[in-house]
């Protein structure tokens, strides 16, 4: 018994552990769904809601501090210019303009903006160290936010789905929702990429 209790415990660890690498790169990747699903997990009780939190705010904190970065660092070369000629890209220099720091807090909110609106910082001349504080409140306000959503309605989701939330295919669940939210990524990219070079 001991012996198949210390399997179990080594799997939910397991679980556990790629659960919250998964979070952290999905909350950073494609950001809501991925993160309300952690937060459903949690309730599931394969993942700690405060380490779900921990993960998807610091997954969306370092994602959009890279996207900074590139912006700030590289804002003459050919796709940062490419982003400039999105709608996108122009509503956030023009809210940026208006309203510096709460724009910085709320992006990540606003759909259509979440991911353009940190290169569109970067390429401004807000400080760096003030960017770093406010992303980094805003990604706790907005991992708490999610997560919490998806723990709250976690028993209503798992009423619906019943037996499906098994630890098996919760870890699924993850993998996929994780590699769903890169290619999503890619193809985006891929798509903005393409209708640039046509411009």
């Amino acid at each position: 018994m001991s012996h198949q209790h210390g399997e179990s415990m080594t799997i939910e660890l397991l679980i556990a552990r790629y659960g919250l690498i998964a979070l952290f790169v999905g909350a950073g990747v494609e950001g809501e769904a991925c993160v309300v699903t952690g937060g459903v997990f949690a309730h599931r009780g394969v993942l700690s809601l405060p380490a779900a939190m921990v993960a998807a705010a610091l997954g969306s904190f370092a994602a959009d501090q890279v996207l900074f970065l590139l912006g700030r660092r590289y804002r003459n070369l050919g796709w940062v210019r490419r982003l400039h000629d999105r709608p996108a890209f122009a509503r956030a220099i023009a809210m940026i303009e208006r309203h510096p720091n709460r724009f910085i807090f709320v992006f990540r909110f606003l759909y259509g903006l979440r991911t353009v609106s940190p290169v569109a910082i970067g390429t401004t001349r807000i400080p760096a160290r003030r960017f770093l504080l406010i992303n980094a409140l805003a990604a706790i306000v907005w991992a708490i936010a999610f997560t919490t959503l998806g723990y709250v309605f976690g028993h209503a989701l798992e009423a619906l789905l019943g037996q499906l939330l098994t630890p098996v295919n919760v870890a699924i669940g993850i993998a996929v929702v994780a590699a769903l939210g890169a290619v999503i990524w890619l193809v985006r990219r891929s798509r903005n990429d393409t209708s640039g070079s046509i411009r």
